[in-house]
């Protein structure tokens, strides 16, 4: 029997069995799955947090027990977790993957981006998580969600990322966004590559059921690490802060020429760039510190600066372009 009419025909085999060998290989690959799960394990652990008994005295409707997970950053005990998983007078005792307890402290809190900074003293060296640059993730790549979901201990499911800087508009938050599976209890817990490295902090879902519905959100670890970096410097987060507001990015005609400015589109809260009340949603910023209005920049500016600190804002608001010389201030506590 022949195989081949004609030497086309055996190139086109030879470039189909190439095909082959290549997708059976990456197929193959998913056993790194079950490295990068061996890897990050043991720097994920459960939460488990009870309302004390002076805080049950006094409030008997909530829940007694809420159920999470941490991230250990440190060899000595530092923990990140969701701010929502041990709000509140409340005892936390944390399981380790070798299965002793212990009860943490809270070192600090950011409530704008739900992280929590605890610690524990351990009886011997912590294996903390090993870290990857969150800003290079792109749309596509696989993810593993490690977490306690559901309080049934620690869970792993798969995904990829299914897109990236959401809560676009709010200068002071991006998330992750990811289709593996993240239920009650995975909150805390780890977001990781192929290589087992994190890359963001399990943090909210999108369901009107409570449960999986194909959308969940981490927390970038390069915000976790500036964050958690601060509270355990300072206690506290020390950004800037000039109002609670979202923007979004336009495209216009400004004297007959094509610009592109950030219009704000929501305001939540009034702040140092809005307490004079000159400016109102649909003002369009044109420059941030005499750069260009991106998205980077404004988050930038924000980032590299601390409370006292002055940025300066080219607004354009109702047909006048005016500068505004904004002296920014803590961020409040909610």
């Amino acid at each position: 029997m022949r195989f081949f009419n004609n030497k086309l025909s055996r190139i086109n085999f030879l470039i189909l069995l190439g095909i082959m060998t290549y997708l059976y290989t990456n197929m193959s690959n998913d056993d790194g799955y079950v490295e990068a799960i061996s890897k990050a394990s043991p720097s994920v652990i459960n939460i488990s947090s009870v309302k004390n008994i002076e805080a049950r005295l006094f409030d008997r409707s909530l829940e007694n027990i809420v159920v999470g997970s941490g991230i250990i950053i440190s060899n000595d005990g530092y923990i990140i977790t969701n701010m929502h998983v041990i709000e509140g007078k409340r005892l936390i005792n944390v399981e380790l993957d070798d299965g002793q307890v212990y009860t943490a402290s809270i070192i600090g809190f950011d409530e704008r981006s739900d992280l929590a900074v605890i610690k524990i003293l351990p009886s011997e060296s912590l294996t903390p998580i090993e870290v990857s640059n969150s800003s290079s993730v792109q749309i596509g790549d696989q993810v593993i969600a490690i977490g306690n979901a559901f309080g049934l201990g620690k869970t792993f499911t798969s995904g990829i990322i299914s897109a990236t800087g959401r809560d676009y508009g709010n200068p002071y938050l991006e998330l992750i966004q990811t289709d593996a599976a993240i239920n009650p209890g995975n909150s805390g817990g780890a977001l990781i590559n192929h290589k087992g490295n994190l890359i963001g902090m399990n943090t909210k879902i999108f369901s009107k059921t409570g449960s999986y519905t194909g959308i969940g959100f981490a927390l970038p670890a390069n915000k976790m690490i500036e964050v958690a970096s601060e509270i355990i410097q300072y206690g506290s987060v020390k950004r800037s802060w000039i109002g609670d507001f979202r923007v979004k990015a336009k495209r216009f005609l400004l004297n007959k020429k094509p610009t592109f400015g950030l219009e704000i589109s929501e305001l939540k809260n009034y702040g140092p760039l809005f307490n004079s009340g000159e400016i109102k949603p649909g003002a369009i910023i044109l420059s941030i510190n005499n750069e260009s209005p991106t998205w980077d920049n404004l988050t930038e500016a924000l980032k590299d600066s601390f409370p006292g600190d002055e940025i300066d804002f080219q607004i354009l608001q109702n047909s006048n372009i005016k500068v505004y010389k904004v002296i920014t201030e803590a961020i409040p506590t909610q």
